[in-house]
């Protein structure tokens, strides 16, 4: 069995450069996953995460649908994962990945900071991020009513009126959270009927908070120093108007963090990495984990079992490595 600490290497005119068997990048699910059997299989190994560990799950209020645990919130779970993560010996940092570059038989990883780090192998856990309406006064107004986050924000509307875009998953169960504060949440749908599980759905019809517009998009939001309305389009009539609002949540999807490697030639054309059932990507070395990776179902649950494979198959890599065996092409 491979293992040790990571050290430090330095050089004349350069950053110092730490080395590591195994480098991290993104602390979500997948990644503290991934950093704990890589640690516990005794790989020095660091995790990267450019904000708060727990991707996603710090956004989401309950999770009722990870096993072991019938009701948690996100960022308790979240908690949770990270201490267990570095329980084996795994090191975290804070820090943006923004590229990758091979040396010999390790690979570089740069930081915005500044930093780099040398790693045999390097998991690509960096997780997907909420989609943008792409509309006017949306970045003008973010930060001043409009936002992406429920959990984070819905307590600033106690008492107002909010619209939630989207009809997945994600939609449908944050606008019901809203309805905690909210005197009333809209959904603005584009279609006439949600994507959401049937149990999110039931729930969102029996409060009396809620309400629905469908077939509708939002093609503006307006506002001068906060949101103040948003304008309307109804994609089958295409009659438009103003609706008042004190608030706009948006949930229609998410995108990939692959910008950085994408050079890698390792992504597909929406930025999703792929991999084979072993985590692997195409280059040798480099694997993937969670949101990041192409796949049907993206959840905390899969995203677990990714980060376990993904350290599994990095072990077995880093020790071809270092007795000179062959490694997948």
């Amino acid at each position: 069995m491979v293992g040790g600490f990571g050290f430090t290497i330095g050089g004349l005119g350069g950053p110092e450069t730490k080395e590591y068997d195994v480098v991290i990048v993104g602390a979500g699910p997948a990644g503290m996953t991934a950093a704990l059997y890589a640690s516990r299989a005794q790989l020095s190994t660091l995790l990267v995460e450019k904000n708060v560990h727990g991707g996603q799950m710090t956004n989401t209020e309950e999770i009722e649908n990870y096993p072991g645990y019938p009701s948690i919130k996100g960022s308790e779970l979240a908690a949770i994962m990270f201490e267990h993560a570095l329980k084996f010996g795994a090191e975290h940092t804070h820090g943006e990945v923004t590229g990758l570059e091979k040396e010999g038989d390790r690979w570089a990883v740069f930081t915005a900071e500044g930093s780099r780090y040398l790693a045999y192998a390097v998991i690509l856990a960096t997780g997907a991020d909420n989609k943008r309406l792409g509309v006017p006064g949306e970045d003008r107004l973010a930060g001043r009513g409009v936002s992406w986050c429920a959990v984070c924000d819905g307590a600033f509307f106690k008492d107002k009126d909010v619209i939630v875009v989207g009809g997945g998953d994600s939609a449908v169960e944050e606008a019901t959270y809203l309805t905690r504060f909210a005197r009333k949440v809209t959904v603005v749908h584009r279609r006439d009927k949600f994507r959401a599980i049937k149990t999110l759905q039931d729930r969102f019809f029996r409060n009396e908070r809620t309400d629905v517009i469908w077939n509708t998009v939002v093609t503006e939001i307006l506002g001068d120093k906060r949101v103040e309305a948003v304008r309307l389009k109804n994609v089958v009539t295409g009659e438009e108007w103003v609706r008042p609002t004190d608030g706009v949540f948006i949930y229609i999807g998410v995108e990939p963090n692959s910008a950085a490697f994408r050079s890698l030639g390792i992504t597909d054309e929406q930025g999703y990495v792929l991999t084979d059932e072993s985590m692997r990507t195409a280059v040798p070395g480099i694997f993937a984990a969670g949101d990041v990776r192409k796949k049907e179902l993206k959840q905390v649950a899969t995203a677990v079992g990714d980060g376990s494979v993904a350290a599994m198959s990095a072990l077995a890599y880093v020790e071809a490595i270092k007795e000179g065996r062959p490694v997948h092409p």
